[in-house]
C-alpha cells in the first residue's frame, strides 16, 4: 500500500463516556421534550457549567416563581411547532454533525476490576444541508489499530486510555480509534446512566416495539429473566433496556445492534406523537430533572436544543441505518492469542459508512436544491493538488480546471514519486468533496485512502496519476 504525504499529527479529544440509549433518545428523539422542558423551567435554571466532565448544573430559584406556560401543540403541523412559544434559533452549522455513543460494559462495572471496556459503540450523524441522519453500529470485537498501542479489540480502547492516562482519558482514545477506523470526525459526546434511561422511558409511557421472534431478556438485577413473545407491544423502561442489551440470540451482537437501533427509532416515534405533547408539557420539570441528573455532555444548552430541534424535523425515511458485520464488512478470524475476533474489511466498511451517511443511493441534489458543487463549496474543503506524473504543469492545469468548476484549491505542487493512477488521501472526512472528485476524475475505490488527521493543513490531497494525464475532461 502506498504511503500518504507526511502530514501526521495526533489529535487530542475532549470527550467523556456515555451510555447509548438515553443519549440517542435525548439528541435524536427528545427534541420536543428538550425544548418544552427548557421553556417550562428556564426561570429556575441559574447556571450551565461546561467543564471536561460537566453534566448539567441546575439550581432552583425561589419556589414561588411559577414557570411560564408553554402553549399548546397543533396536531397537523409539519415540522412540529409549539404555538405560543418562540421557536429555537436554528442550528447554524453547515457541516455534518457526528456523535459517538459509548456504553460501558456492565459486567466490568459489577466486577470492579479496573477501567471497563466499552459494551456498545454507535455513531449518530446528522447532515443539516440535506436534512438526513444516520445510525451506524460498531461491533465491540473489531480487531483494529489503537493509536499509540498495538492492535486489539476496539472495545479495549477505552480501558487502555484510562489505564495509561491517555491525554483525554479512555473516551479520547476510543474516539480517535473509531475516527481512524471510519475516517470521519466526531464532534460531541454525552453520558446518561441506565437508571435515567429506565425512568425516561417510563415517563413517556414506554416504547412500542414489533418483536420479531421469541426472545429471553435479563433486566438488571438477579433472578428476573423474562421471555417476550413475538408481536407489537409496549415495553416499560426496564424491559426496553433489557431488550436492547440482550445478546443471546442466533445473530449475537449483530442482532443486538439491530435491536438497539429499533429502540432508538421507537423512542423517537413515541416522543413525536402529538397526543403525547400535553403530557410532556405537564411532566417537563420532572423530565428535565431526570435528564440533567443523568446526562453529561460537552454541548451547551442552546446547542442541545438547536440540534434536537433539527433532528425532530428529519423524516424517518431519511434516517439511514447500518451495522458493521459479516459477511460484507468483517471476517471471522483468530487473534494472535487465539481469540475469536472480527477483522475489518476497510473498503467495505467505508462503503457502508457512505451508505448510512448518503443513503442507499446518492442523494439527489435537486431534492435539496443544491448541486454537487454547492455541496462541496458548503464543506469549504482545503485541497492540495500534486502532480504524480512526468507531464509538466499538469497540477496547475488541473487546478485551473477545478477552479473553473467552482472548486477552490489551496495549493499545488509535485508528488514525491510517480503515480500510475490518480489517488486521493482524505484527512478530515469531507464526504461530499470526496464523492464529487472521485466521480469527476474517475478515481476507483481502491485509490481512495482515509488517513483521518484533522491536524493536517489540508483536508484532501489529490495526486494526479498517469491515467489522468492520458485521459481527462479538461479543455
Amino acid at each position: 500500500m502506498e504511503q500518504s504525504p507526511d502530514m501526521k499529527n495526533k489529535r487530542s479529544s475532549t470527550v467523556r463516556w456515555l451510555n447509548w440509549a438515553v443519549v440517542a433518545a435525548f439528541l435524536i428523539a427528545a427534541a420536543v421534550t428538550a425544548y418544552l422542558t427548557f421553556v417550562v423551567v428556564r426561570d429556575i435554571v441559574t447556571s450551565w457549567e461546561l467543564t471536561s466532565l460537566p453534566g448539567i448544573s441546575i439550581k432552583p430559584a425561589d419556589a414561588d416563581v411559577a414557570p411560564e406556560a408553554p402553549g399548546v401543540i397543533t396536531d397537523a403541523q409539519t415540522p412540529l411547532q409549539v404555538v405560543g412559544v418562540p421557536t429555537p434559533e436554528p442550528w447554524d452549522g453547515a457541516s455534518r454533525v457526528s456523535l459517538l455513543v459509548m456504553g460501558l460494559d456492565y459486567r466490568d462495572w459489577a466486577a470492579g476490576e479496573g477501567a471497563p471496556r466499552t459494551d456498545t459503540m454507535i455513531l449518530l450523524t446528522i447532515d443539516p444541508l440535506t436534512r438526513t441522519a444516520g445510525i451506524l453500529s460498531v461491533p465491540r470485537d473489531l480487531w483494529v489499530n489503537i493509536p499509540g498501542f498495538e492492535y486489539g479489540r476496539i472495545n479495549t480502547a477505552y480501558s487502555l486510555g484510562e489505564a495509561f492516562e491517555y491525554p483525554s482519558g479512555g473516551p479520547g482514545l476510543a474516539m480517535v480509534t473509531v475516527e481512524e477506523l471510519l475516517g470521519v470526525p466526531i464532534d460531541y459526546y454525552a453520558q446518561v446512566d441506565f437508571g435515567a434511561f429506565v425512568r425516561f422511558i417510563d415517563e413517556i409511557g414506554g416504547v412500542k416495539l414489533d418483536i420479531q421472534e421469541r426472545i429471553t431478556i435479563d433486566p438488571l438485577g438477579d433472578n428476573n429473566t423474562k421471555t417476550l413473545k413475538p408481536g407489537v407491544q409496549t415495553l416499560p423502561g426496564e424491559l426496553a433496556l433489557a431488550y436492547a442489551r440482550a445478546r443471546k440470540t442466533e445473530g449475537g451482537d449483530f442482532d443486538r445492534a439491530q435491536r438497539q437501533q429499533q429502540v432508538i427509532l421507537a423512542i423517537r416515534q413515541q416522543m413525536l406523537r402529538p397526543k403525547l405533547l400535553p403530557t410532556l408539557i405537564a411532566k417537563a420539570p420532572v423530565l428535565y430533572q431526570e435528564i440533567s441528573s443523568g446526562v453529561q455532555t460537552n454541548m451547551n444548552l442552546d446547542q442541545v436544543i438547536q440540534l434536537a430541534w433539527l433532528a425532530s424535523q428529519i423524516e424517518e425515511e431519511n434516517i439511514k441505518r447500518g451495522v458493521i458485520g459479516p459477511p460484507d464488512q468483517v471476517l471471522l478470524v483468530k487473534s494472535p492469542q487465539g481469540d475469536d475476533v472480527l477483522k475489518p474489511i476497510a473498503d467495505k466498511i467505508r462503503l457502508l459508512r457512505d451508505q448510512v451517511f448518503f443513503g442507499s443511493e446518492p442523494i439527489s441534489p435537486a431534492a435539496v436544491g443544491m448541486s454537487p458543487v454547492d455541496l462541496v463549496v458548503a464543506e469549504a474543503p482545503k485541497i492540495s493538488v500534486l502532480n504524480g506524473t512526468s507531464t509538466p504543469g499538469l497540477a496547475a492545469l488541473t487546478t485551473d480546471y477545478l477552479q473553473s468548476l467552482g472548486i477552490s484549491i489551496t495549493d499545488t505542487g509535485n508528488a514525491d514519486q510517480l503515480y500510475p493512477y490518480t489517488t486521493i488521501f482524505d484527512y478530515t472526512g469531507k464526504i461530499y468533496t470526496v464523492k464529487y472528485l472521485m466521480e469527476l476524475m474517475s478515481v476507483p475505490g481502491n485509490r481512495y485512502f482515509s488517513r483521518y488527521d484533522p491536524a493536517n493543513p489540508v483536508d484532501l490531497v489529490v495526486i494526479l496519476g498517469a491515467d489522468w494525464a492520458g485521459s481527462n475532461p479538461m479543455p
